[in-house]
C-alpha cells in the first residue's frame, strides 16, 4: 500500500521507511512535521498516513495533524505513534475518527508482522489501539465501581481485546473459544454498560471502548 511519514525523529523515520520497504509498501513522501506531511497528501494518493503524535507544529502535532487529515481526505488511513501509552492521546485520537486509524507504541511496531498486521487492519477501517492501554483501561475499570467494574472477568477479557480493534473472531482465537461464546459475551457486556441497541454494532463496539476512557477519566478526578 501507498504510506506517507511524518516523525521528526530521523533514525526511527528513516528506519521505519526501510521497514516499510521490506513489508512491500511504498513510502511515497517521509517528512519531519505535519504540515509538509499535508502537503504531500493534497497532491498525492495515499492509503495511511504515519505520524509522530509529539512533533511539530506545536506539542503534539500529530493529533492536530491527523485531525486536519481527517478532515480533508477521509479515506486515509491514520497510524499514530508514541514511546508512551497515554490515555489523553488515545481520547484525542477518537474524536478524530473511530474507523480506519489507530494508536501504537513505537516499540510494537518494529517488526515486519506486527506493523503488516496494524496497517492492514487500519485500511480494512477497524480502530487499532495498543494491548497495554487497552489492558490498563480493564484494570482501572475493574477497581473502579459502576458499569465496567460489573463485568465478569471473562467480559473484561472480551472488552480489553474489543479496546485493541479486535473482531470477535479474533478475540475467540485468542481467548481459545467459539466464537458463538464471544458474541454472547459481547451482547452481555453492552447490556450491562447500558449501550443502546439501535446503534450500529460498529458504534456499540466504539461505545463500549469509550466506558474504558470514561472510567479512566472518573478515576483520575478523584
Amino acid at each position: 500500500m501507498l504510506v506517507a511519514i511524518a516523525d521528526d525523529g530521523v533514525l526511527f523515520r528513516e528506519g521505519l521507511v526501510l521497514l516499510l520497504g521490506a513489508a512491500g509498501h511504498e513510502v511515497v513522501a517521509a517528512h519531519d512535521d505535519g504540515d509538509a506531511l499535508l502537503a504531500t497528501l493534497d497532491e498525492r494518493a495515499v492509503d495511511i498516513a504515519v505520524l509522530d503524535i509529539r512533533m511539530p507544529p506545536g506539542e503534539e502535532g500529530g493529533l492536530t495533524t491527523a485531525a486536519t487529515i481527517r478532515r480533508r481526505h477521509p479515506a486515509v488511513g491514520l497510524l499514530l505513534l508514541s514511546h508512551y501509552a497515554e490515555s489523553h492521546y488515545l481520547r484525542t485520537m477518537l474524536t478524530i475518527g473511530t474507523e480506519g486509524i489507530g494508536y501504537r507504541l513505537k516499540e510494537r511496531i518494529a517488526g515486519v508482522q506486527m506493523l503488516n498486521d496494524t496497517l492492514e487492519r487500519i485500511r480494512a477501517r477497524e480502530i487499532v489501539i495498543e494491548p497495554v492501554l487497552a489492558s490498563r483501561l480493564v484494570e482501572i475499570g475493574e477497581h473502579r465501581d459502576g458499569a465496567v467494574g460489573g463485568l465478569g472477568p471473562r467480559e473484561l477479557d472480551v472488552l480489553r481485546l474489543m479496546a485493541e480493534g479486535r473482531a470477535n473472531r479474533s478475540i475467540a482465537e485468542e481467548l481459545f473459544v467459539s466464537v458463538k461464546a464471544v458474541e454472547k459475551h459481547v451482547a452481555s457486556l453492552f447490556v450491562k454498560l447500558g449501550i443502546p441497541e439501535d446503534a450500529t454494532m460498529h458504534h456499540r463496539r466504539v461505545l463500549a471502548v469509550l466506558s474504558y476512557l470514561q472510567a479512566q477519566r472518573g478515576d483520575g478526578e478523584r
